[in-house]
């Protein structure tokens, strides 16, 4: 449709020309005494025209005369851009292959062409950002060698770059790995230092997150390490079980750091519900505080809810559990003696609630049914030292009833185990 239109301004225009030029009898005459020319007005027009053409063209040429330095200056200034971007691309290479010294080299001589260019007036739209990560990728091979000097003065370098805060993408960038250098040194201490410097935004990141939780866990900042944890688990940084490990030993880490009664309950108030409830860490938390001489009813509490789920808990943990329970024993009351009772009934083949419920009810001295249920355990119990501990209660069952003969052979089977 445009080509039409076109062909039909063409054609107006010739008509046009056509019915002016072809009956104009115009004509110009110039007087140049003792002369006199006449000329018609098409040829003065057409020469008019001409004569414009040629100082058109005459004022480009010398325009391009001129300018021909100019071009010559940007023709060799894209030639160095051109040769920096192939040394950019040859530094990212070498350090991906791990040739460190060769990428250290590449970065650190489009440094040098870039600062060329700028003295030849030749600025860079990306000069700052493009600088910034030279630097970056200078000081990421000299870590690598294992230059420290180096890598301090590339990084200082990239930071302090004009424009560099204006990067946000690259500041960040360079911060983080600075972060990173400082944890491969294990120097907790100025990684976290490197990473106060990071905006809110970034800080909240799962890399930076991660770094934290790191740089926690090597100062020994348990309970930071901890809540960092949370949030890598919140942003799914880690798979479910690794999460769950990882905040469950923190937790423990946390647990162990108590050095009396009142720091341990303050560490376990610092537990969110949801891990106060994982059955390793809660049974850990009660054989604390019966290592620390604290109430047993107290860890029985703590223990209430990983009993309440005790069907599905694996078997060594409800090992580990019957352990903590026993532990606790002398002072067993009629509630926890009534739950005991209802487990077994409802499994009545489970050893593990049989030996629990025996050694509840020898601590209650309800005498016989101890001695049926520890009866029924030390037949089917796995474990050698519970299944020791069954055949010693039973023999002092026997020695208390006066039965020598009976707890003879209990004390032979304890001590063949």
């Amino acid at each position: 449709m445009r080509a039409a239109l076109w062909l039909l301004a063409l054609f107006g225009v010739a008509v046009g020309l056509a019915l002016f030029a072809g009956n104009n009898q115009g004509t110009v005459t110039l007087f140049w005494p003792p002369w006199r020319i006449d000329l018609s007005l098409n040829l003065v027009l057409l020469l008019l025209l001409a004569g414009f053409v040629l100082l058109h063209a005459a004022l480009r040429a010398l325009s391009a005369l001129f300018h021909l330095p100019r071009q010559a200056l940007r023709w060799r200034n894209q030639q160095k851009e051109r040769a920096l971007h192939v040394m950019l691309v040859d530094a990212v290479a070498h350090l991906t292959a791990g040739r460190f010294l060769r990428a250290r080299k590449a970065a650190e001589a489009a440094l040098v062409l870039e600062e060329s260019l700028e003295a030849s007036g030749e600025r860079l739209g990306h000069a700052g950002p493009l600088r910034s990560l030279l630097h970056l990728l200078a000081a990421e091979a000299s870590q690598s060698l294992q230059d420290r000097a180096a890598r301090e003065q590339h990084l200082r370098a990239a930071l302090d770059q004009p424009g560099a805060r204006d990067a946000v993408a690259m500041y960040e960038g360079t911060l983080m790995r600075a972060a990173r250098w400082s944890l491969d040194e294990r120097d907790a201490p100025a990684a976290n230092a490197w990473l106060a410097e990071l905006p809110q935004g970034a800080a909240r990141r799962t890399l930076a997150l991660r770094m934290k939780l790191k740089a926690a866990r090597l100062e020994q900042q348990t309970e930071q390490a901890l809540e960092t944890a949370r949030l890598l688990a919140k942003h799914r940084a880690f798979s479910p079980a690794a999460a769950h490990s990882i905040v469950r030993g923190l937790a423990t880490d946390l647990l162990n750091q108590a050095h009396d009664m009142a720091q341990l309950q303050r560490a376990w108030s610092r537990l969110e519900p949801a891990e106060r409830q994982m059955p390793e860490l809660a049974i850990h938390a009660a054989q604390r505080v019966t290592a620390m001489g604290g109430e047993a009813e107290l860890a029985r509490q703590w223990l209430l809810p990983v009993w309440e789920g005790y069907e599905s808990l694996p078997e060594g943990i409800k090992l580990r559990l019957v352990n903590a329970l026993e532990e606790g024993m002398e002072s067993i009351d009629a509630a926890w003696l009534a739950r005991f009772e209802s487990a077994q009934r409802a499994n009545p083949r489970d050893p593990l609630l049989q030996y629990l419920s025996g050694m509840a009810c020898m601590k209650r001295q309800l005498w016989g049914k101890a001695q049926q249920l520890l009866t029924q355990a030390a037949l089917g119990l796995r474990d050698a030292q519970m299944h020791r501990k069954a055949w010693r209660a039973l023999a002092a069952l026997a020695e208390d009833r006066g039965d020598t003969l009976t707890a003879a052979q209990a004390w032979k089977r304890a001590a063949s185990e």
